[in-house]
């Protein structure tokens, strides 16, 4: 063995591979705190990648159910032509659907419901569900003049309603003959503001909700019989071009709902690699106690002839090993939760999950998982590079402290760098991915300076005459003191929690007192333009003080930029929903409320020349606009390119009649349009009633109007808000359970040197009630503090995402937070007492002979 050593070099595979399989022949003693911390932070990491690929390949799979077809053409306010209708048959079978919002009506009961008008084709992929179960023919059959509809679930519950009964929508009655179970196509036709009602476009049309300017969706599926997509699409832009349509395929049936998913999971990603840098903190722990414990071993083989690079490299190869089970290990969680979901959930998803093995999101958590490691590991080992062999035996005695060598520098450098430089480069926006690149870094160098200030502040502090105090004030700046370790870990745990924690209290107490105090109290949508002096004298009549905004209201589409596609341009996420889809529209020959003018004149009230547009100024910015440019709108199939004249900073929180894009009056001269309208009502006890009444009474003598109370709307998202967060807190937790895991992993790496302690202050004849209390004492005090730090650091946080972020304004509400604060900090106490429990058993004649 001597002369193997002796003969062998620094790069001698067969003898590092030799030493370390007789160093894992012990077993994984030790390093289950290293396991877990790993585990869990790449089991996060894995879990969110491949659940979010399962839903990705569940869109692309399911994308012809989801569309209709292979290619979807949609438009606002008008059906397309015979001639379009004769030039889209011609690559295959075409169906229709159209889908608005209205109300519906039972006896003095209404409710906000979605039509879904479809022809005689429908579905053309995939089948619908109803009960009972009927064919569409039999439930849209017109009997003595009634046309049958089938209903979600929801509005039969909401009306009291059951199969048979009848119910009115527009101007004609109609019989409930199916509750509605099931749609192939729901994902497509994206989320809708009440429950679906499934009808013939012929008892749509006999409905008389399809007035000019009515806010009505068609859309037309196309089933190629012949041509790829690709082909089609070439095709039909050669042939139909400038028309203005919202164009899909079935390759990307939703690409906004995939692109929140990317989203999404990038955050979800980002919070998981959080609790993977926190379990890094464990993993330190766990190499430094591993380096403890083989101190000895250390000491023989460089005794007997090996270098330092050689023993560290013997014993980084092993921790590397055990690294890699730990990533094994939560790899296999990333696998097997998307096809836990799909056995367990499948049946009660709104989207389609396909779990499949998504190698490149597990390869992305082993690099997240092997770096970590390397980062966290490397340091702790390479300090025994230059350690002499004395001081490796004697180090309980006569402590050391050797400088990092420059490799190890370079080698924790370079694992640094590569990453961060996957955390950004994979990132879906790599803005995001900076700015947490950027607050974990800093928290680290925070947390880092609070221990070194808290050891400094503890050892300069003036000795108490109690000698408990004293010793536990001792015990924070003393060598191999659990303080770093404890405030690095626990608070990146807490302050993530407490941040989390914050800014769903700020959410919920601006969805549901700060907002519903500015917002009015409805919105009414397609008023016809004929009937607007009664619908405002019957809102006048029933509220006598009621505060009514009226605009004109038209849906449009981007369709370039200056002298630009929209097909070519890549716009910021901040702005590129802005160019998806239709937009609201309006003119107005005055500024509108809500608007202040940031650059730019408005133009006069009888403004005569070539249109002008007026473009809400962040929007504008972000796609590079600016006074004097171009833009081109589709408008009821007429494409109509006006000028930008000024642009406003438009106060969206009032949730008032406000557009990104508002064009002079001249623009849109005897477009046929509807108006849209907002409602305020007085606060008083009787509001609530009131607005029944409101909403009864318009929904009956204007049937074709949508009345939306914006209570049920704020309500609705506030449910959706929750759900979010609730993915978001439960990756957090994981987080969280990694800081304990820490927390548990310092107190066990600690134990050794606590052991001696105890025994030595024993023998000069400390009772056990002392010993607990000094480290109760100094326990309480590092959680305490680490818990003021976790609540300030994590309130700052949230203040920053809610005012600079989300534009929100900010309140100090911690509620439940605080609570879980304080529940942190007795489990750290209790935990590290029940660690020491054990050592305050030792019989002192059996450690002091090892001393």
């Amino acid at each position: 063995m001597n002369n193997d050593i002796r003969s062998s070099g620094l790069f001698s595979p067969s003898l590092i591979l030799k030493l370390m399989l007789r160093e894992l022949r012990s077993g994984l003693a030790g390093f289950g705190i290293f396991l877990g911390c790993l585990a869990l932070g790449v089991g996060a990491i894995a879990s969110v990648g491949s659940t979010s690929r399962a839903l990705n390949d569940g869109l692309s799979q399911a994308g012809s159910r989801i569309l209709g077809g292979d290619m979807s053409f949609s438009q606002m306010q008008r059906e397309i032509s015979d001639k379009q209708r004769v030039e889209l048959e011609r690559l295959g079978p075409v169906s229709s659907i159209a889908i608005l919002r209205t109300m519906a009506r039972s006896g003095d009961e209404v409710a906000l419901v979605e039509i879904k008008a479809v022809d005689e084709q429908y579905p053309v992929v995939g089948d619908i569900e109803v009960e009972p179960s009927l064919s569409l023919p039999e439930i849209f059959r017109s009997q003595n003049g009634i046309h049958g509809i089938a209903a979600d679930t929801v509005l039969f519950d909401r009306l009291g309603l059951k199969p048979g009964d009848q119910i009115k929508i527009g101007d004609i009655t109609l019989e409930l003959r199916a509750k509605l179970l099931s749609e192939p196509d729901k994902l497509g036709a994206g989320i809708g503001f009440g429950p679906r009602v499934l009808m013939s476009q012929e008892a749509l049309r006999a409905s008389g909700l399809l007035q000019p300017g009515s806010l009505v969706r068609w859309t037309y599926r196309l089933s190629l019989a012949r041509l790829n997509v690709p082909e089609a699409k070439a095709a039909i832009e050669n042939a139909l071009p400038d028309m203005g349509w919202d164009v899909r395929t079935k390759d990307r049936a939703d690409p906004r709902f995939a692109q929140e998913v990317e989203r999404f999971s990038q955050f979800l990603t980002l919070v998981g690699l959080t609790a993977l840098l926190v379990g890094g903190v464990g993993v330190a722990n766990a190499v430094r106690s591993y380096v403890d414990r083989k101190r000895t071993s250390f000491a023989v083989l460089k005794s007997i002839g090996a270098s330092g690079g050689l023993a560290v490299t013997i014993y980084f190869v092993t921790i590397f090993a055990i690294a890699c089970i730990g990533v094994l290990i939560g790899c296999l969680v990333g696998i097997t939760l998307p096809f836990a979901i799909a056995y367990l959930f499948g049946d009660m998803l709104p989207v389609p999950l396909e779990p499949a093995i998504a190698w490149s999101e597990l390869f992305l958590a082993v690099c997240y998982g092997l770096l970590t490691a390397v980062v966290f590991a490397i340091a702790p080992l390479g300090r025994m590079h230059d350690t002499p062999v004395t001081s490796l035996f004697r180090e309980e005695i006569t402590p050391t402290h050797s400088r990092l060598r420059k490799r190890y520098w370079v080698i924790l450098a370079v694992s640094i760098v590569t990453l961060l430089m996957i955390a950004v480069i994979t990132a879906y926006d790599r803005k995001v991915a900076l700015i947490f690149i950027g607050a974990a870094l800093f928290a680290f160098i925070v947390l880092r300076a609070v221990a070194i200030g808290t050891m400094a502040i503890a050892r300069r502090m003036p000795r108490s005459k109690y000698p408990v105090l004293r010793l536990a004030m001792a015990n924070i700046y003393r060598p191999g003191a659990l303080t770093p370790s404890l405030v690095l870990s626990l608070g990146l745990g807490l302050s993530l929690l407490v941040t989390l924690g914050v800014v769903d209290s700020n959410l919920r107490n601006e969805l549901t007192r700060v907002l519903p105090e500015k917002a009015p109290s409805f919105f009414f949508l397609d008023i016809p333009a004929a009937r607007v002096s009664e619908f405002d004298q019957l809102l006048n009549k029933l509220q006598p003080d009621i505060h009514i905004e009226r605009v004109p209201n038209m849906r449009g589409r981007i369709v370039q930029i200056k002298d630009k596609p929209t097909s070519a341009i890549t716009a910021p996420p901040e702005a590129s929903w802005v160019l998806e889809g239709d937009r609201g529209i309006t003119y107005s020959a005055k500024i509108p409320d809500g608007s202040e003018l940031t650059e730019g004149t408005w133009w006069p009230e009888d403004y005569k020349g070539k249109p002008l547009v007026s473009f809400e100024e962040k929007v504008a910015s972000a796609l590079g606009l600016k006074i004097g440019d171009d833009i081109t709108v589709n408008v009821l199939g007429r494409n109509i390119t006006a000028t930008i004249a000024n642009l406003r900073a438009v106060n969206w929180r009032s949730l008032g009649i406000n557009f990104v894009m508002v064009f002079s009056p001249n623009t849109f001269t005897g477009a046929p349009h509807t108006e849209l309208a907002t409602a305020s009502l007085p606060d008083n006890t009787g509001k609530m009633a009131q607005e029944a009444v409101i909403l009864r009474q318009v929904a009956r003598e204007f049937p074709s109007v949508t009345t939306v109370r914006v209570k049920d709307q704020l309500d609705a998202f506030s449910s959706l808000i929750g759900q979010l967060l609730f993915a978001v807190r439960g990756v957090s937790l994981v987080a969280l359970a990694a800081s304990l895991l820490v927390l548990a992993g310092a107190f066990a790496a600690n134990q050794r040197a606590r052991l001696y302690d105890a025994v030595i202050l024993k023998t000069l004849g400390a009772t056990r009630k002392r010993l607990i209390s000094i480290y109760l004492l100094e326990y309480g005090f590092l959680a305490i503090l680490t818990a003021v730090f976790g609540l300030i650091v994590g309130t700052l946080a949230a203040y920053f995402i809610l005012t600079q972020t989300m534009k929100l304004s900010f309140a100090f509400l911690l509620g439940g937070t605080l609570l879980t604060v304080v529940i942190a900090v007795i489990f750290v106490v209790i935990l590290g007492l029940s660690g020491t429990w054990s050592i305050l058993k030792q019989k002192p004649a059996a450690v002091l002979k090892e001393l």
